[in-house]
This record gives C-alpha cells, sequence and structure tokens, in this order.
C-alpha cells in the first residue's frame, strides 16, 4: 500500500483525510483520526507523522486535482479507513468519501457503493454485497446462492454425512512433522485454537480454511480479532479479487464496528489499528505467491521449513506492533 507519490500530492492526500475526519467540524477530529493519518504518513508514505496545526484540509476537487488513476484508487483505500476508524458508520464521513471517489473517478467502485448504502438505511442490503463479494472471491466465480443457508452450508459441509475422516486424517498426520515445519505450525495453529480441520464435523471448507489459516501461520498473525482484521487485509492485497469489497470492508464491519455478516461469523469492536493494517496490507502485496490461487498444493509445501517457505514466498517480516 505505499503509494509512489510526490510530496504535494501526499500532503493531498493527507489533507483529504483531515478532511474526511472533519465531517461534523474541525473540532470533531478524535484522537483516532489523528493515530490514522499519522500511520498513514509513517507506514505508508514513509514520512514523519504532519504537523497537525499545519495541515490543512483538501476537498474532493482538490485531491482529484492531485492524484488519479491508481494513485486516487490507493488514496480511497486511506481515506475508507479513515471514515470507519471511529468505530460507526457515519454518514457524513462516508459522503466525504464517496465525494472524493466521484471526484477522482472512482465512484462505481463496489465497495464505494457498499459505504453509501450502509450509510443511508441500507445496511442489510450492503453486508448482502459484500457476502457476495467474499463468497466470490474464495470460489473463483460469482455467488449465485443464499446469505444464509447456502453460505453455512459451503462453510459448512463436514456435518452429518458430509463427514470426510480420510481428507481430516491428512490434516492430523501434520502432527508428525517436524516442529519448524510449515505443517507443524499449521497443526498446533489449529489444535491451539481448538478448531476442527477440514474433513471434521466442525471443521471448515478445506477450500477456505487451508488458504485463510495458512495466511494467519505464514504471516504471523494470530486469531484474535485484531489478528482476523490484518489477516483479510493481507488477503486483500496477496488476492486482489475485487479486494476491497470481498475482504477489508467486510472485516472492518465484522470486526471494529461489531456487525455479524453471518450466523458463522463472529464480530468483535475496536481492532482496527491503523499502523499494523496499512502494514498488513503493503505485506500481502509484496507476497510473491497468492495462497488463494487454484493451483496452490498445501500438502506438496507442508513439510519445508516455515521460514524457508516464507522467504520463498517473499512474505516480508513484521515491524508495526499489531496495536499500533
Amino acid at each position: 500500500m505505499r503509494i509512489m507519490l510526490g510530496e504535494a500530492q501526499q500532503e493531498a492526500v493527507l489533507g483529504a483525510m483531515l478532511w474526511v475526519a472533519q465531517a461534523h467540524g474541525a473540532g470533531a477530529v478524535t484522537p483516532a483520526d489523528r493515530h490514522t493519518i499519522g500511520a498513514a504518513a509513517e507506514v505508508v508514505f514513509v514520512r514523519p507523522v504532519p504537523d497537525f496545526a499545519a495541515l490543512r484540509p483538501v476537498d474532493a476537487p482538490a485531491l482529484a486535482a492531485a492524484v488519479s488513476g491508481a494513485d486516487a484508487q490507493e488514496a480511497l483505500r486511506l481515506l475508507t479507513v479513515a471514515a470507519l476508524v471511529d468505530g460507526s458508520i457515519d454518514a457524513a464521513k462516508i459522503d466525504r468519501v464517496v465525494a472524493c471517489a466521484t471526484a477522482t473517478g472512482q465512484g462505481g467502485a463496489e465497495y464505494v457503493r457498499d459505504l453509501a448504502e450502509a450509510a443511508h438505511g441500507h445496511l442489510q442490503q450492503a453486508l448482502g454485497c459484500m457476502i457476495r463479494a467474499n463468497m466470490a472471491s474464495i470460489t473463483g466465480k460469482p455467488w449465485t446462492g443464499g446469505l444464509t443457508g447456502d453460505v453455512a452450508a459451503f462453510l459448512m459441509p463436514y456435518r452429518g454425512a458430509g463427514a470426510d475422516p480420510a481428507l481430516a486424517a491428512r490434516f492430523t498426520a501434520l502432527a508428525t512433522l517436524p516442529p519448524d515445519s510449515f505443517g507443524h505450525h499449521f497443526f498446533r495453529h489449529f489444535r491451539d485454537n481448538g478448531y476442527g480441520f477440514p474433513g471434521e464435523p466442525d471443521g471448515l471448507n478445506v477450500a477456505f480454511s487451508v488458504p485463510h489459516d495458512s495466511t494467519h501461520v505464514l504471516a504471523g498473525y494470530d486469531t484474535t480479532p485484531e489478528g482476523e482484521v490484518l489477516t483479510s487485509t493481507f488477503t486483500a492485497a496477496m488476492h486482489p479479487k475485487n479486494s476491497m469489497a470481498a475482504h477489508v470492508l467486510p472485516v472492518i464491519v465484522s470486526w471494529h464496528l461489531g456487525i455479524k455478516l453471518n450466523d458463522q461469523a463472529r464480530s468483535s469492536t475496536g481492532a482496527l489499528k491503523p499502523g499494523a493494517f496499512f502494514e498488513a496490507w503493503q505485506r500481502g502485496a509484496q507476497t510473491r505467491l497468492d495462497l488463494f490461487a487454484p493451483g496452490w498444493d498445501f500438502f506438496a509445501v507442508a513439510a519445508e521449513n516455515i521460514d524457508a517457505l516464507r522467504a520463498r514466498y517473499g512474505i516480508p517480516p513484521r515491524t508495526q506492533p499489531l496495536d499500533s
């Protein structure tokens, strides 16, 4: 998520984040707003935290004059975080994000439409769109099923007659691999968290669980709400298939705003930590292999040393504290 912009363009993007934060007036800017803008400066632009007394708000037309194309796409992601970091669906802030999206030619983005729907009385419709985008990204094809029973059936296919003991046995056998292997770390991730393996009645679908939990293990993010936000953010950049609508917006809604997407999903509040969030996006973007790609074979690399595998996949080390 490191945007290669000149200093004046960087100032415009940071100023636009401030403009979003000021939707209810200059005096309404919160410590979380300032922290988010500062983290964007430090992590994304690799520059010092701005002097907020000198930073000037930049409205939608002024932002459009400064950035366009791919740079505008990245800027809008920063503005989205700025709009949601205080932990609520704030129509005034979101309206300013939408104005910036429209001015920079990004108004047709699916996640921008979802934000606008959520802000103006159509939350359930927006959540439905997020679920469809997420399922399409996971399955690799448009999701035509329902949003409750069909999603549940996909995510939990091993109940009752669907149990697959042979598949489950392949995962429990990972316990015999060397302790420094990727597969052994994967086994411990499941056992330490009390998760069922794919194939077991309480296990999640192998098509989702293996790439998602492999991302947890290889990226080094735990299963706390903060870790779930970072894992999905890493995934969004590693697997850029409608990334904001399919991964980033749903995980912020679930783990930062406390809104459950479905009966299988958990939720929490306050889990978005801007510094770690921006770093997770960068780390995912730099990773050379997409764990959600159809051709990736988990069992083919399970016996490899986990640090060697991280190096081969180009996964950068973490530098930001998880609560930054």
